[in-house]
């Protein structure tokens, strides 16, 4: 798909701008990204808005403008309000929900006064286009269409709202610069397979342990078998960077896999995620550090990353941009 390592831009240069912001997403356009990440959720009203949560508590001040609006969990989810509900909500940077505090202390004031908006999910492709075409860039899509499984207890699907909006800009085939990912192989499958979706496909891989996808047995992906099988209907996988190299923590040194080696051979690319410099692995001291290990020694095809900047300053400096 790509002829140099490439640099995914986490939910926009969100190191610097709260997250899925249109502003993080304009930023990450000017540091030169190659694609730009978006998770997509819908609305009561079945409008796909661009947002990572399903319940809005960690990124907006929902709590003050509906508070009896929450369900028995005390949260209040995005497929409880239409899109002019969401439209009043003030985005902001994501917070512990535990603490209250900002989950990177370091990065934009969660406190701020200004006020973010979340986007639809045609409004950011809108602007993706309109950035393309001014910028005379090409910058590419990379969206996952969170919760298939979540979104169907609720009667909706957030698959085909997805592909049709893509599809309304010209995101059809392996020539778009689109790649859709999802932690659901059965995800995966109805898209190419039920409704004919030829985009470039991806197998998130997550820990068996997480609440993600309940019932996804990722550690057997994580085998020359497992690669297998998710070649049979995905052209790329985005695995969780410990899988490629485990954190045994405490200065110990690290636990090399051949993950990216068994996906190679399979022909599938090689994207882990998330590389944040405010969030190191403990093998290493430095951001480059962190990305020379991976794009150079460990030949990754490219990193999600919440400091894009960062990683294209480091692929140019090594010469490989």
């Amino acid at each position: 798909m790509n002829t140099h390592p490439i640099v995914i831009a986490h939910r926009g240069a969100c190191g610097y701008l709260p997250e899925h912001s249109l502003e993080g997403k304009a930023a990450a356009f000017g540091m030169g990204v190659d694609f730009v990440e978006l998770d997509a959720i819908l609305t009561k009203d079945d409008r796909p808005i661009v947002m990572h949560d399903h319940y809005l508590d960690a990124l907006t001040d929902v709590a003050d403008r509906f508070p009896d609006r929450t369900r028995a969990d005390g949260r209040h989810y995005a497929v409880d309000f239409t899109l002019n509900e969401i439209r009043q909500l003030g985005l902001h940077e994501r917070v512990n929900l535990n603490t209250g505090e900002a989950e990177y202390p370091g990065r934009f004031p969660a406190g701020a006064a200004l006020r973010f908006r979340i986007p639809t999910l045609e409004e950011e492709l809108e602007m993706i286009r309109g950035l393309n075409r001014s910028m005379k860039k090409n910058i590419g899509v990379y969206i996952e269409p969170k919760g298939p499984a979540y979104h169907r207890s609720e009667g909706k699907n957030i698959e085909r709202a997805v592909v049709s909006v893509l599809a309304d800009f010209g995101y059809t085939d392996r020539g778009a610069r689109c790649c859709i990912q999802s932690f659901l192989p059965e995800s995966i499958r109805y898209m190419k397979e039920t409704m004919k979706c030829g985009l470039f496909m991806v197998q998130l891989i997550g820990d068996n342990t997480w609440a993600e996808t309940p019932g996804v047995d990722y550690y057997g992906m994580l085998t020359p078998q497992g690669m297998d099988e998710v070649a049979r209907y995905a052209d790329g996988i985005g695995p969780w960077m410990n899988q490629i190299i485990a954190d045994a923590g405490d200065g110990a040194a690290p636990e090399y896999t051949k993950l990216v080696e068994w996906a190679h051979e399979r022909g599938m690319e090689v994207h882990p995620y998330t590389f944040r410099a405010d969030a190191l692995p403990s093998y290493v001291k430095s951001f480059n550090e962190l990305l020379e290990i991976f794009y150079v020694r460990m030949g990754v095809d490219g990193i999600f990353t919440d400091f894009p900047d960062l990683a294209i300053d480091f692929l140019r400096q090594k010469g490989m941009r």
